[in-house]
């Protein structure tokens, strides 16, 4: 009788206990963080990151999503709480990323995609492989590359629509010196910002503007405080996922490759959202009063070609890296 009851309670541990575990494992529980609102589309592609790989370990692994700055409002701050295991992984943009690994800053070149499809050829293939795996010199494990899209300016003094205009104007850029080389070489005074201080700094006329992807704009509601809107597209702004290297070095061999392609299979998942609503909320701006234009973007391509020359002499390895990008069809 004691046997029998014995063995009809360690069937039913058995089959509580969640898939991949055994009996001594406990959940591993991780945290997730981006600095944009919850409804913003990292947060959309973070959840669905955690919900699969919940479903596919069976509950083994248990990833919690932190957005709108809950665990750091800057995402500097994000990676560096991924080196030091404060932070388990982030949806970031590569601005700040380019602080810890140099050859990501090739990216944020002025005008280096011609279109979305040329981005996930690029990104989704083996020279963005090697980009996120050099990521681990700085103690953070690349993933995938989500996106947030094109980025285009928005100011509060007027229309922007030759590089001319921009001259005797602020802008706040990302802590990119890319970034920051391209909107000096229009003539305008180039602000590096944390981005939780982007909106207060605008309202308060400290910065006339700034520059960002559609979504960023409207989830911002920037238009409150930005008047015009100028569809320039001149960086494409790509949002690796990455993840602390000690807490990926941590998993399970299985649990790794898993991460990996959930993540590729996921960053597809965001994109689409970034880009199905792109157009949508350009019409919400509209409606909003936000003064919309669109440009003659080569005219803003040979007004950033110096850059392009600055670089190539200071990164020479770069300009292979730029060929075959352009050449990818």
């Amino acid at each position: 009788m004691k046997k029998g009851f014995f063995s009809i309670l360690c069937l039913l541990l058995t089959v509580c206990l969640p898939l991949g575990l055994t009996a001594k494992e406990k959940t591993i529980r991780l945290k997730l963080a981006t600095v944009v609102p919850a409804k913003h589309a990292y947060n959309g592609g973070a959840r669905e990151f955690a919900r699969r790989i919940k479903e596919a370990t069976g509950g083994a692994i248990d990833i919690r999503v932190f957005p709108a700055g809950q665990l750091g409002k800057g995402e500097r701050e994000l990676l560096e709480g991924m080196q030091i295991g404060n932070i388990d992984l982030a949806v970031t943009a590569t601005g700040p990323i380019s602080g810890f690994s140099p050859s990501m800053m090739v990216l944020d070149l002025p005008f280096l995609f011609r279109d979305y499809r040329h981005v996930d050829t690029v990104l989704d293939g083996s020279l963005g492989r090697k980009l996120l795996d050099d990521l681990e010199k700085s103690k953070l494990k690349g993933l995938a590359f989500f996106e947030n899209g094109f980025r285009n300016f928005t100011n509060s003094a007027r229309p922007l629509l030759k590089p001319e205009d921009f001259k005797g104007l602020k802008f706040r850029t990302m802590e990119n010196p890319v970034h920051l080389a391209s909107v000096r070489q229009l003539g305008a005074q180039a602000v590096p910002m944390s981005w939780g201080e982007v909106y207060t700094s605008l309202q308060t006329k400290v910065i006339d503007g700034q520059e960002n992807p559609v979504a960023i704009i409207h989830a911002y509601k920037l238009n409150e405080v930005q008047r015009y809107l100028s569809l320039t597209g001149h960086f494409y702004s790509p949002a690796p996922l990455t993840m602390s290297l000690k807490k990926f070095e941590s998993l399970k061999p299985e649990w790794q490759r898993l991460f990996i392609k959930t993540a590729m299979d996921v960053a597809a998942f965001e994109r689409r959202i970034i880009r199905d609503n792109e157009q949508r909320q350009l019409e919400d701006l509209k409606a909003w009063g936000t003064d919309v234009r669109t440009v003659d973007k080569s005219i803003f391509f040979k007004a950033m070609q110096p850059v392009y020359d600055k670089y190539i002499k200071q990164y020479p390895d770069w300009e292979q890296v730029i060929k075959k990008i352009t050449e990818t069809k």
